[in-house]
């Protein structure tokens, strides 16, 4: 069990990493955008829509890293002052409507993704790029985040049963969240 959730960690914070180097060639685009403004007169037809597929990408993969990172947001007010135990509980307690919301996101998105890709989606813009590619993103972000909840649940069970709980296995530990 430990060795799978050391895997299913590893793989997010993997995709994390690489999928944070989407932010280079979304910067080279948007400043190619605004140079075509500037000194041909008008804006390139691709790079404006192309960044919002890569963002769109980008924003959804990268759920499983920040979990697993612990770097969602937290009503730190409360929060942030809990023990370990405490922040374990609430997040045990909570990961019902995670959960509940997962389900909900993973079977929409999955329809979603099938009706897009069955008919090869584009956007019907000028460009008129495919998007269902992106669309398939979603379940599958999903997935990894679903796998790490699983993961981070485990984490927090363990903690509540006063277990020993490897941050190497589980990601940060919820005393090593800084409070805001």
């Amino acid at each position: 069990m430990l060795k799978l959730a050391r895997a299913i960690t590893r793989l997010n914070l993997f995709i994390g990493k690489w999928v944070a180097l989407l932010i280079l060639p979304m910067f080279v685009m948007l400043v190619t955008d605004v140079a075509m403004r500037y000194l041909v007169g008008r804006p390139a037809v691709w790079t404006t829509e192309l960044t919002q597929l890569v963002f769109g990408f980008y924003a959804v993969i990268g759920g499983g890293w920040l979990l697993a990172e612990r770097a969602h947001v937290n009503v730190d007010i409360f929060y942030g002052g809990f023990p370990r135990r405490r922040k374990a509980l609430v997040d045990a307690l909570t990961s019902v409507l995670f959960f509940l919301f997962l389900s909900v996101l993973i079977w929409q998105g999955s329809s979603m993704a099938w009706e897009s890709a069955g008919k090869l989606e584009t956007s019907q813009s000028t460009w008129n790029p495919q998007i269902w590619p992106v669309k398939l993103a979603i379940p599958v972000a999903g997935l990894l985040l679903l796998l790490q909840g699983i993961v981070r649940l485990v984490s927090d069970i363990r903690v509540l049963m006063g277990l020993p709980n490897e941050e190497a296995v589980f990601g940060k530990q919820a005393s090593d969240q800084p409070a805001h």
